[in-house]
Formats: C-alpha cells, structure tokens, sequence
C-alpha cells in the first residue's frame, strides 16, 4: 500500500520543485488513507490538501508536490491532514 506525502516548499527557498523533499518542505502532511496504485494515490493527495485550511492558505510563494511512497516506509512522526 502507498500512502500520499503532502510537501509544500517555498519557491525562494527550493525554485526548483524537484529539489523538494521531506527535509526542506516547509510543511509535510500525510494523507490519511493508504493507496494501491499510485496514480490514485497521487490524485487523492492532491485531493486531501484542498480540502484543508493549509490548502486554502497557500501563498503565491508556495508549490505543493505530492509523493507516493509505501505505507510501511512512513513514520508516524509525519502529520496527518486535517480536515477544517
């Protein structure tokens, strides 16, 4: 199973979106449900952040991408989205 990685890193600090990761997002978020395949898992990710308050904040410095990885490889130290 995959489980969607929210990260949203600041274009000042990381220009180049593929540069983005766990450790230089300004916000990592996990979903909070698990995927088999990861093209679901990619839309449902993108899915979850609009329905979330920080979704709906996001300044115009912000970029948001979104990585599958598997369930078992997530800590629980990473946060769970929210809905409000």
């Amino acid at each position: 199973m995959l489980t969607a990685l929210i990260l949203i890193c600041s274009v000042t600090l990381t220009p180049d979106l593929q540069k983005c990761n766990r450790e230089n997002a300004r916000t990592v978020m996990r979903a909070p449900a698990q995927f088999a395949n990861p093209a679901i898992c990619f839309l449902h990710g993108e899915a979850y952040l609009v329905e979330t308050s920080i979704g709906r904040q996001l300044s115009s410095n912000d970029r948001v991408k979104v990585v599958c990885v598997r369930s078992a490889a997530t800590d629980a130290s990473v946060p769970v989205l929210t809905f409000r």
